[in-house]
């Protein structure tokens, strides 16, 4: 059985990574894709786990080896997705999630066409700031720099399938999870689920009767 891709992308600060965190762990059988990225790790992150923290030299490299379903440069650091490991997962049965740029969302959906493309926006500018200092993981510079390309990033969501407005957490992670479960609801995904179910439901009977 195959799974389904799930691409979720949003500005910086607009808590996305949160979202999918628990997402993940209220949710069977779904997995987030570990980007690979040349920058330094912040405080707390696991390679590995948070991602696979790559030297721009070996970086570079995979891209020319065609090893990234997609990749982009994101203030000065490059950004990537493993074409192997997605498939690999998806092939296993899981659901996957993928959480990238608009540029790279773009991309996937050129080759995983049936991909589901999900925007997550903050409920205003004022409160996208807030957020990105609350965290206190970027310089004042990098951060004025986030909220620069902000409104240009946030004008991407006409190209995805579904929006989130992040204003109320709890809310925001019940439409998250509505759009996973409505999609193992789908024809397809059912018909190969409980095939031997349906054939059965549908077999002939009328000689036992």
């Amino acid at each position: 059985m195959t799974g389904s891709l799930f691409i979720i992308t949003a500005a910086s600060g607009t808590g996305k990574t949160s979202l999918v965190k628990q997402l993940l762990a209220t949710t069977n059988d779904l997995t987030v894709s570990i980007s690979h990225t040349t920058r330094a790790p912040r405080p707390g992150e696991i390679e590995g786990h948070d991602y696979h923290f790559t030297e721009i030299d070996t970086f570079i490299t995979a891209i020319g080896d065609g090893a990234f379903l997609e990749h982009a440069e994101v203030f000065g650091n490059y950004y990537g997705t493993a074409e192997r490991s997605v498939r690999a997962q998806l092939e296993s049965g899981v659901d996957v999630i993928l959480e990238i740029d608009w540029q790279g969302a773009l991309q996937v959906k050129e080759i995983f066409t049936e991909a589901t493309m999900i925007f997550i926006l903050p409920p205003s500018l004022t409160t996208l700031r807030q957020r990105l200092s609350t965290r206190a993981q970027d310089s004042i510079e990098v951060i004025e720099q986030r909220l620069a390309g902000a409104v240009t990033e946030m004008a991407q969501y006409v190209h995805f399938d579904y929006v989130i407005i992040n204003d109320n957490f709890e809310v925001a992670l019940t439409e998250l999870k509505a759009i996973i479960v409505a999609d193992r609801q789908t024809l397809t995904r059912q018909q190969r689920r409980y095939h031997r179910t349906i054939t059965t439901l549908l077999a002939d009977n009328t000689d036992e009767e």
